[in-house]
């Protein structure tokens, strides 16, 4: 009952009169920006975002449960997938939308709701409409320079729990607050320790110079029964031992080539800025943007501190901003903890760069709206009173937000950033997708990322299923890797038909350049295994793999520059 009460009053004071214009158009920058990634999406019929190949694919079980028997890659990312976000594609399929489709109609909706959350908790700290406004503009800029909303992954739900959680705080909804917290660790359950974090400062007060413990009760009714549903969400994960286990430790990272400058997991970098600021992985920012928006924002606060008696509206922040520094503080802890437990709470990126997202653009979507109302209004309207300055100024901040709006998209192609993948081989795919459910197919060729999705075939190994964060399910996945590079380059057909024996595949293709010596360092991802430089000097020196002589033999597929070879007729040769 509460949370139905809670939600009727979320859109209730959303929708007030003097409040509908501004929310409207942060909706509507959330849906346009949406609908620029949808026209890429839905460009063709071979379109997948890049993660979906990873964490989305094999929910097409949920479609045929006869797709992918037995397949490592299939399970593994099973085994790891959230209980919430697989049971939400596992009722899409179960509604008779496609899992591959759901996961292009998804963001708009994730981006809407937590546009949705942001402006209104703007509100809730600075009552100003056109500030909420701002904020969501300054954040949807922000999220969708990166790929974590539109991959509706895992992470892209962090933004709309995770802001939730913040509102219902703010607006002191027990219940709500509650189920914000079950939904993210649902979800995404490393969000969870940023919001025990923040329930666990709330308890805390700095006044006169002096950190003094909370004196509401409801401070800590809320961080004792928080911590409680944390706990309860997260004591599944704690209890269950994964087949895949157990997760890799640094020492161990720190010696394979996967983890090193170039690698498909690159975390330990020579370069110590780089490591902490910028890269994606192991910083606080992940992007130069968010390093440019935190200056900027420092720089503003700064400025309002300095010019804070000409600045009347500073009056109107309340007191509820501290959840702000809260949330920063929160997730630059469990950002050092990741660091310190490298990698039991995987990558330390992940704790920083979406709370940094969601602080910047509601401080700097405050600040300009403070210094509008300070700097240009007041100044407009001494010098341009006989000229209706009030219309000369709002039809000049109509063009700027609209400038602001539209210039990421005209000045940058790769806006938003969405990583959508075209499909090159679209015969190749409608041919697999005729063999047997069961079959298994092999290739060094980076078209096997493609294969699972478009043909809904297994790979023996790709390089988007290489994730080194469990040992068990990487141990594996590295060795028939290996063994797959040394039989496929191998003079002796032997090596191939043991391959074949050894893991039951029924179909290998190769590209027409397969023999040439720039072929593997053009499959970059190949380099990171042992003798992948041996076999470039033996290709240049005019030693031909054993496969090249069953081209013609053995093919039962030949075009787009492919030649599928029928594992049955290598096996009798």
């Amino acid at each position: 009952m509460e949370i139905r009460t809670t939600v009727k009053d979320f859109f209730s004071e959303l929708l007030q009169r003097q409040q509908s214009l501004w929310f409207s158009m942060s909706i509507v920058v959330a849906l346009g920006y949406s609908l620029l990634a949808w026209q890429q999406a839905f460009s063709s019929e071979y379109v997948v975002q890049d993660d979906a190949r990873q964490h989305v694919f094999w929910m097409l079980r949920f479609v045929d449960a006869e797709l992918f028997p037995d397949d490592l890659i299939a399970d593994y990312f099973q085994s790891v997938a959230p209980l919430g976000y697989t049971n939400l594609y596992k009722l899409a399929a179960a509604l008779g939308i496609d899992p591959l489709l759901f996961n292009k109609l998804l963001p708009l909706g994730l981006a809407a709701i937590a546009t949705g959350f942001l402006f209104a908790i703007c509100l809730e700290i600075f009552p100003v409409p056109a500030a909420g406004f701002l904020s969501a503009l300054i954040f949807n800029l922000s999220v969708w320079t990166k790929e974590d909303l539109v991959s509706a992954t895992p992470r892209a739900f962090i933004y709309p729990f995770l802001l939730a959680f913040c509102y219902y705080l703010l607006k002191r909804k027990l219940v709500a607050t509650l189920a914000a917290i079950a939904l993210l660790g649902l979800f995404y359950p490393q969000g969870i320790f940023i919001i025990c974090g923040v329930l666990l400062l709330r308890l805390f007060r700095w006044q006169l110079g002096k950190i003094s413990l909370s004196r509401s009760r409801q401070d800590y009714w809320f961080c004792l029964t928080g911590l409680g549903i944390a706990f309860i969400v997260l004591l599944p994960f704690a209890l269950t031992t994964s087949e895949y286990g157990p997760v890799i430790s640094a020492a161990d990272a720190k010696i394979l080539p996967e983890f090193l400058p170039g690698g498909r997991a690159e975390f330990f970098l020579n370069n110590p800025g780089e490591f902490w600021l910028l890269a994606s992985r192991s910083s606080i920012f992940a992007s130069r943007l968010l390093l440019l928006l935190s200056v900027v924002d420092v720089v503003i606060i700064c400025l309002l501190l300095y010019y804070r008696s000409q600045l009347p509206m500073l009056r109107q922040i309340k007191q509820k901003i501290v959840l702000l520094p809260q949330l920063l503080l929160a997730s630059l802890g469990v950002f050092c903890l990741a660091h310190l437990t490298l990698y039991k709470l995987h990558l330390p990126s992940r704790y920083t760069q979406h709370s940094l997202r969601i602080i910047l653009a509601l401080v700097m979507g405050i600040a300009l709206t403070i210094f509008y109302d300070g700097v240009v209004c007041r100044y407009g309207q001494r010098q341009l009173a006989n000229i209706r300055a009030e219309t000369i100024i709002a039809f000049s901040s109509l063009i700027l937000v609209a400038g602001i709006a539209i210039f990421p998209a005209i000045a940058n192609e790769d806006f938003p950033k969405t990583i959508y993948r075209l499909g090159n081989a679209p015969t190749l795919y409608e041919f697999f997708a005729q063999t047997p459910k069961d079959s298994l197919i092999a290739s060094l060729s980076l078209e096997t990322n493609n294969i699972p999705t478009f043909s809904q075939r297994s790979v023996l190994t790709n390089r988007e299923a290489g994730i080194p964060y469990h040992t068990g399910y990487y141990r594996q996945y590295r060795q028939r890797t290996i063994e797959l590079i040394e039989a496929s380059y191998s003079p002796d057909l032997k090596d191939i038909k043991d391959l074949i024996s050894n893991y039951g595949i029924d179909f290998y293709f190769l590209e027409d350049h397969f023999t040439t010596p720039q072929y593997l360092s053009e499959q970059n991802w190949l380099e990171q295994f042992p003798l992948a430089e041996t076999i470039e000097v033996r290709l240049a020196q005019g030693i031909m793999p054993a496969l090249t002589r069953l081209t013609q033999s053995c093919a039962v597929f030949q075009g787009e520059g492919y030649t599928v070879l029928s594992a049955e007729c290598i096996l009798a040769n």
